[in-house]
């Protein structure tokens, strides 16, 4: 028995310490992006890396699953005689949850696991000691600009996310299945307000930092070896979504 809470004190001491450390490490990524000079070219970079290499998996994403939104939704909206609102079920579903969610996700997947593994490598080939030495700092080189990087690209593909979704809907249930052109975006403009559309971007901004904090700090602080490498990719990609899925239902807790 004594030997079972030892082992139990241990294992909550070893937790507890690394949450500080994860809390730590986003403390000090956020300290250095105000710290100048700024590494604009950095963060381009990092843009073009995490956002616009991401663009087409997104609009693909985006633009079938508004095409089941509105397959699905005019078959159950039509049961109540309310088929003419499909485009309101479409729009606010893709702006206030769909959207931010599913698209935070793909870019954990893609670039958050790219990156966990760069970092990685460069971890377990002493590339930060190296900078170290040189006085330079990983955070003010790499962590901020990933950072900032990563809530430009998120909060914008989120954006295109949604616009893509919307107009998938129509030409499924407008091609397909007969709504017209007016009963589908008079749903969207009758019904979608400006609050829908920040909500959205900020849960897409709050996911944005969630996939570079989670995706730098797995790199930074990776085993050694490739297994290691190849452990924080895949926790990186894991740990991101958990934290998505349940920040998403606390901040829509508190905004609906």
């Amino acid at each position: 028995m004594i030997d079972f809470f030892a082992k139990f004190g241990r294992s909550a001491r070893y937790s507890v310490g690394r949450l500080g450390l994860f809390g730590k490490f986003l403390g000090k990524t956020l300290l250095y992006i105000f710290v100048p000079p700024i590494k604009l070219d950095r963060i381009i970079n990092r843009i073009n890396f995490i956002g616009t290499k991401s663009l087409w998996l997104i609009i693909l994403i985006s633009a079938f699953t508004g095409a089941v939104m509105g397959l699905h939704g005019q078959h159950t909206l039509a049961q109540f005689g309310a088929s003419g609102r499909v485009g309101t079920l479409v729009s606010l579903a893709l702006l206030r949850e769909l959207g931010p969610v599913v698209c935070a996700i793909m870019v954990a997947g893609r670039a958050g696991s790219s990156i966990a593994s760069e970092l990685g490598v460069m971890q377990i080939t002493e590339q930060f000691d190296a900078l170290k030495i040189m006085n330079l700092n990983p955070f003010r080189y790499f962590m901020a600009p990933i950072f900032v990087a990563s809530l430009i690209s998120v909060v914008l593909l989120t954006g295109i996310f949604n616009f893509v979704g919307i107009f998938a809907g129509y030409f499924v249930t407008g091609g397909l299945l007969g709504v017209s052109y007016g009963s589908y975006f008079g749903g969207v403009i009758d019904f979608v307000i400006f609050n829908d559309i920040l909500y959205g971007s900020i849960k897409a901004f709050v996911f944005g930092g969630i996939v570079a904090w989670v995706s730098t700090y797995k790199g930074f602080y990776t085993g050694r070896g490739a297994e290691g490498v190849g452990r924080a990719s895949t926790e990186a990609v894991v740990l991101s979504s958990v934290l998505i899925l349940v920040s998403n239902y606390i901040m829509t807790s508190l905004m609906f």
